[in-house]
C-alpha cells in the first residue's frame, strides 16, 4: 500500500509546495529524518538522494500512471488552477494522451464518444466546482445510456469541505451534484482512498451495467507524495447466466408463431442475428441496439421501435426476447409499448428485470453468453413463422406515409449513407433528422450509429464525434446536427482543427428549433423563442480554421463529404431544409 507524508509544513519538491502527512512515515525506503530542515523558511525540502532513487510522486502524479495501466491512453479536458497536479502526470512522456476541449461539456461528450464507439472507458478531468457542473450534462447522457465515463475532478482543500467559506470553485457538496448522474460519487480524502476507488470504477465498466463514475479529489490530497506502487486490479467477470433459467427461456420461445426480440445497446457482443434465425422472429431495435443485426437482414426492422407500424408487431407478438435492452420510453416515444406476449428477459442489470415490463423469465447475465446458452438449450428453427414476410411488408409501407420534411431527411440519408463505408461512425445530435435516422438510415454493424435518446441533450454529436475518431482513427467518423443544437458546442470545431481530424459535421438548417416550433403548432401553442437569429455558419466555421461546404445538390453533398473524409480537419456542411434538391 502507497504510503504520504503530511504534517503542520509544507514540503518543497521538485519546486513544488506539498501539506506533508506525518514525521517519521517511510517513503520510498526513507524516513522523514532525511528531508533536511529549514527552520527559517518553515520548509522540509526533499533531498537530492531521496529525488533521484525514489518514486516519491504526488498523487496527482499517481493517479494518471494508475489509469494507464488500466488501459486509458486518452483523456479530455482543460486544465485548471487546481488541477495542476493531475498535469503534472500528463507531461511529455506520459502513457496518455491530452485533448484539450474548450469547454467542459465538450470534453464530457467527447469522453462519453470515445465511450459509447469502443466500449471501453472514456475520461474527462476537470477543475472542481464549474468545471463538474460544466460537464455534468455528460454524466446524465452516459448514465442514461449506460456509457462508461470517468470524471476526474478536484475539489476544493480538505479542511474547508461544506463549510461555506467562500473559496475558489466552491460548492459545498460536489459530490452531491454528481451522484444522481453517476454510479458512483466519491470523494478521495487521504491519499490511500484513490487506488480502492479506481478499482470500484473499472469493476462498474466492465463487469456490471455501466455508467458514469465521478471522483473528486482535493486540492492537498492532490499534492501529497506518495510512494507510486499503485497497480490495476482485475475485475470480477460479468455474471454468467443459470442454466435451470435458460431452460425456462428456451421452453418459454420454442414453436412460437410471431415471436419478436427487441435488442438494445447490451447486445452488442451477442450473436442476436442467429437467435433471429433460429426462432424466425422480427428483430426491432432501440438506438443503441441499430447494427447489432445488420439491418439489410431480412427480419430486422432496424431501430424502428418508434413507429407505429412495429409497434403493431410487438403488440401482436406471441413471445418477446429483450435482450440488453431497458426498453426505454425515449426509444419508442410511447409511454409504454403495448406489450402483452409472455417475456423473456436478458439484461446485466438485476434491476431491469422486473420494473416497468416485468419478466416471464429473467436472466441476469451478460448478454454475449446468455445468447450462447439459449442458442444451445433451442430446439430446431422455426423458418416458417412468416417474419420476412412482415418485415418485407412494414419497410414498404412507411416511406408513403412520411411527412414532407421527413422526406427531405430520407433523401439527405441516402446521400450519407451512400457516400460512407458500412462501418462509418455515425452520430447524429438531437435534431429531426436524427429522428428519422433511427428508423431510415441503413446501419450494418454495432456500435456505428449513436443517438444519445435518453437523455437528449443538445450539441453532443459533433464531440462525440471528436472521441470517436480519437479512439479510431482508421474508421471513418461523421456527425449530423440541427443549427439549433449546434450552437452549444460550435467551439470544438476548433479542437477538431487543432487535432487535424478529418470529420464531415453535416449541420442541417431549419433556421431555428424546428422540433419545437412543429409541438407549437401540433398543439395550437404561441409561436416563441423558436426563431433565433442564426450566425454565419461559414465565417464562424471559417475562424475556427475549418473548410466549409454549402452543396446544392446530392452530387455535390457526396463529393463534399468524401473531400471532407480525406481532409486533414473538419469540414463544416450547411444543408438548407427546403432546398429545391432535397424537394424534387
Amino acid at each position: 500500500m502507497p504510503t504520504s507524508l503530511q504534517s503542520p509544513l509544507p514540503v518543497v519538491f521538485l519546486h513544488r509546495t506539498i501539506e506533508p502527512k506525518s514525521e517519521g512515515i517511510l517513503i520510498a525506503g526513507h524516513t522523514a529524518d532525511e528531508l533536511r530542515f529549514r527552520a527559517d523558511q518553515s520548509v522540509r525540502l526533499v533531498s537530492p538522494t531521496l529525488l533521484e532513487n525514489s518514486k516519491v510522486i504526488s498523487v496527482g502524479e499517481a493517479t494518471m500512471r494508475l489509469l494507464a495501466r488500466y488501459g486509458v491512453d486518452t483523456i479530455f479536458g482543460i486544465p485548471g488552477v487546481h488541477t495542476l497536479e493531475f498535469y503534472r502526470g500528463l507531461a511529455e512522456g506520459s502513457a496518455i494522451r491530452h485533448v484539450q476541449a474548450r469547454n467542459e461539456l465538450g470534453a464530457g461528450f467527447m469522453a462519453d464518444g470515445y465511450a459509447r464507439s469502443t466500449g471501453r472507458p472514456g475520461v474527462v478531468l476537470t477543475i472542481s466546482g464549474p468545471g463538474v457542473t460544466n460537464a455534468a450534462t455528460a454524466l446524465g447522457q452516459s448514465y442514461a445510456d449506460s456509457v462508461p465515463l470517468l470524471m476526474k475532478s478536484a475539489e476544493t482543500s480538505s479542511d474547508s469541505l461544506g463549510k461555506g467559506w467562500g473559496v475558489l470553485h466552491e460548492v459545498t457538496d460536489l459530490n452531491a451534484v454528481t451522484r444522481p448522474l453517476t454510479a458512483l460519487s466519491v470523494c478521495c480524502r487521504a491519499a490511500e482512498d484513490m487506488p480502492g476507488h479506481l478499482a470500484k470504477a473499472f469493476e462498474i465498466f466492465t463487469s456490471q451495467r455501466p455508467r458514469p463514475v465521478h471522483i473528486s479529489v482535493p486540492i492537498d490530497v492532490l499534492s501529497m507524495l506518495v510512494d507510486e506502487d499503485w497497480q490495476a486490479v482485475t475485475p470480477p467477470p460479468r455474471p454468467q447466466p443459470e442454466a435451470a433459467e435458460i431452460d425456462k427461456a428456451a421452453a418459454l420461445l420454442q414453436g412460437r408463431k410471431r415471436p419478436v426480440i427487441l435488442t438494445g445497446g447490451g447486445a452488442s457482443e451477442a450473436d442476436v442475428t442467429r437467435l433471429a434465425e433460429r426462432l424466425g422472429a422480427v428483430v426491432i431495435s432501440s438506438n443503441a441496439g441499430k447494427g447489432i443485426v445488420p439491418d439489410g437482414h431480412a427480419l430486422n426492422l432496424g431501430g424502428s421501435i418508434c413507429r407505429p407500424e412495429c409497434q403493431r408487431v410487438i403488440e401482436r407478438a406471441d413471445a418477446v426476447l429483450a435482450i440488453g435492452t431497458e426498453l426505454s420510453p425515449t426509444d419508442s416515444y410511447i409511454p409504454k409499448l403495448p406489450l402483452h406476449a409472455p417475456l423473456v428477459r436478458i439484461d446485466i442489470d438485476p434491476h431491469k428485470i422486473n420494473d416497468l415490463y416485468p419478466a416471464d423469465v429473467g436472466i441476469v447475465s451478460d448478454a454475449k453468453p446468455a445468447a450462447v446458452a439459449l442458442l444451445a438449450a433451442l430446439g430446431k428453427g422455426n423458418p416458417a413463422s412468416g417474419a420476412e414476410q412482415i418485415v418485407r411488408e412494414i419497410k414498404q409501407s412507411i416511406p408513403p406515409t412520411l411527412n414532407p420534411s421527413e422526406q427531405q431527411h430520407l433523401r439527405l440519408l441516402t446521400v450519407i449513407r451512400e457516400s460512407l463505408p458500412d462501418d462509418a461512425i455515425i452520430m447524429g445530435d438531437a435534431c429531426q433528422v436524427s429522428y428519422s435516422a433511427s428508423f431510415a438510415l441503413p446501419v450494418q454493424q454495432p456500435r456505428r450509429w449513436h443517438y444519445a435518446a435518453g437523455y437528449c441533450a443538445l450539441g453532443f454529436a459533433f464531440p462525440n464525434a471528436i472521441g470517436a475518431k480519437l479512439a479510431q482513427p482508421e474508421l471513418s467518423v461523421i456527425a449530423i446536427a440541427g443549427d439549433g443544437g449546434s450552437m452549444f458546442t460550435i467551439q470544438e470545431l476548433v479542437t477538431a482543427a487543432e487535432q487535424k481530424l478529418p470529420i464531415p459535421y453535416i449541420l442541417w438548417h431549419n433556421h431555428g428549433y424546428k422540433q419545437i416550433r412543429d409541438d407549437m403548432r401540433d398543439g395550437n401553442y404561441p409561436r416563441v423563442a423558436v426563431d433565433g437569429l442564426a450566425p454565419d455558419f461559414t465565417r464562424l466555421a471559417e475562424a475556427m480554421h475549418c473548410r466549409t461546404a454549402r452543396p446544392d445538390s446530392a452530387d455535390r453533398l457526396a463529393k463534399d463529404i468524401k473531400q471532407a473524409l480525406s481532409s486533414d480537419g473538419p469540414t463544416l456542411i450547411i444543408v438548407e431544409e427546403d432546398s429545391g434538391w432535397l424537394r424534387s
